[in-house]
């Protein structure tokens, strides 16, 4: 149990490299970064800014994957083979993502429809890398198709497969059904990665028992709160853990602050930081007021001053 993975999932414009990093000191096995269109990268000038921001890599980060979306199988083999000696443990096929800007064009979760075409771009993205090659799926568009494209994807060669227990058509709304991740474990020999719904250290222990899944993926439930990964490993071992404090929650916020700083710069940092700041601060005394006021700070010295005064105020 001590070495189950507990995977940070790939969140569109959160899970950049510092938002990885305090996962990873609070335990993360795996990191996976945010989303990167095979075409984009293919086509869009090197230095980019989405380009750069997206596959960049901290030495620490040895267990990371890159992960890429696209519906065309060349495009996405290419790109998997340009990407092979970046430094990054695997690579990652989104076809789980709801967003309409990635479902219109066919990409994403709208290739649950489609599972020849599913397990056509896997097969290419095998064959074109010497990495591992994972994807990460939800249950179906809006039914349950997991099962069958999970065999699809077997096929295709891939190493693991995370199931992302709601349909397409709930987007994030709803309960997860974990059956559809049992289901897919009883499907396939591969190693299948749970996610949907884990937001504490029982509910992690309640999805490996429920579905015997090989290892959990938290996405929401790590925003703002790097020390999920923590909780979860100290339950599944049976040892005490302690929920971090007003101070800490601040304090990791200010850290994070200018850890942004440095990567991005102040400007970019602070606007940046505000959605962050916000799930820091989430459920504690004070924090709808909190987030009006950071909102409108264009310094980073100001946001430093204000999350002080908030923590010397409670």
């Amino acid at each position: 149990m001590n070495d189950l993975p507990v995977i940070l999932g790939p969140m569109a414009g959160v899970t950049d490299l510092n938002a990885r990093l305090l996962a990873l000191e609070q335990g993360a096995s795996f990191c996976v970064t945010e989303m990167l269109s095979a075409k984009g990268y293919l086509y869009a000038p090197r230095d980019a800014r989405a380009t750069v921001s997206l596959t960049r890599r901290d030495p620490r980060e040895t267990r990371l994957g890159l992960q890429l979306f696209g519906r065309e199988p060349d495009l996405i083999a290419r790109a998997a083979a340009k990407l092979s000696d970046k430094g990054f443990a695997f690579i990652d096929l989104n076809m789980g993502c709801p967003a309409p800007k990635i479902t219109g064009n066919g990409e994403g979760s709208a290739l649950m429809r489609e599972p020849e075409l599913a397990q056509a771009i896997a097969a290419a993205a095998v064959r074109a890398t010497p990495l591992p090659v994972t994807v990460k799926i939800r249950a179906g568009w809006d039914s349950v198709t997991a099962p069958d494209l999970a065999r699809r994807l077997e096929d295709a060669g891939v190493r693991a497969i995370a199931v992302h227990a709601r349909t397409r058509m709930q987007f994030y709304s709803g309960k997860a059904d974990w059956s559809v991740i049992r289901a897919v474990k009883r499907a396939v020999s591969l190693p299948v990665v749970g996610n949907g719904d884990i937001v504490d250290g029982e509910s992690a222990a309640r999805m490996l028992g429920e579905t015997g899944c090989d290892g959990l993926m938290v996405a929401r439930a790590a925003q703002g709160n790097p020390w999920i990964f923590a909780q979860i490993h100290a339950h599944l071992r049976g040892e005490p853990w302690s929920a971090p404090s007003l101070e800490e929650r601040v304090r990791t916020a200010l850290r994070h602050l200018d850890m942004q700083i440095a990567l991005e710069g102040e400007e970019h940092a602070v606007r940046e930081m505000r959605k962050h700041i916000a799930w820091y601060v989430s459920g504690l005394p004070g924090s709808a007021r909190l987030r009006e006021k950071i909102n409108t700070l264009p310094r980073a010295q100001q946001v430093r001053d204000c999350l002080q005064e908030y923590a010397a105020r409670f």
